[in-house]
């Protein structure tokens, strides 16, 4: 198995991550949101940049989860802040594979 092979990981049961409803999750201790957008799965880490708060209770409107403590607002395709492109929060590749969440936490520490 190659190095790229093993940086795949199970993270969760593909029917636990339901349309629009986000997933905490903790892979290897890291604290990531699964969220399920029009059938795709993205992975984004849970935490928003601004004062870390959780971001898993926070809105969810199509593509955008807004942090529910200061309303910073965020794309879960690319971890973007809306409002300010260069500010960004983590995002990780997701696929499913036999009916699992698999992501890659390549280059986490």
């Amino acid at each position: 198995m190659s190095a790229l092979e093993e940086s795949w990981i199970a993270v969760a049961d593909d029917a636990k991550v339901k349309e629009g409803v986000p997933l905490a999750v903790y892979p290897r201790g890291v604290n990531l949101l699964l969220v399920r957008v029009d059938g795709a799965v993205h992975a984004i880490a849970n935490k928003c940049a601004h004062m870390a708060c959780p971001l898993e209770g926070g809105r969810l409107e199509g593509y955008v989860i807004t942090c529910p403590c200061h309303d910073w607002s965020f794309d879960v395709r690319s971890g973007a802040f809306t409002q300010a492109g260069e500010i960004v929060v983590a995002t990780y590749p997701t696929k499913v594979e036999d009916g699992k969440i698999m992501l890659s936490l390549e280059g986490v520490a």
